[in-house]
């Protein structure tokens, strides 16, 4: 198995709706590497961010077929992790790193 870099198992952060009502809640949403796991996920965090992680919850969203101009197509699946911070920190997703 190909060890991945610490910045490249984080791929970006998801900005919708859902995700900026998480972050009034000290939490924050990645779309992250598809072999990554909590561990490094949580050390990874704590590098880039410089910031405590107290908990992080995985999900993988599924493949969708989707009808495009009367063709199937696929919307690729993926990995995402929310990240709950220590109360009081916050990533400031605006700036760069």
């Amino acid at each position: 198995m190909k060890r991945i870099n610490y910045i490249d198992s984080i791929r970006s952060p998801i900005i919708t709706e859902k995700a900026t009502i998480l972050s009034e809640q000290n939490k924050t949403v990645f779309k992250v590497h598809d072999s990554a796991n909590k561990k490094t996920i949580k050390k990874n965090i704590e590098k880039i961010f410089k910031v405590n992680v107290v908990k992080i919850n995985i999900i993988n969203q599924k493949t969708k077929q989707k009808m495009k101009q009367g063709r199937k197509s696929f919307r690729s699946g993926y990995k995402k992790a929310i990240v709950t911070l220590k109360k009081g920190q916050s990533i400031d997703l605006t700036t760069g790193v």
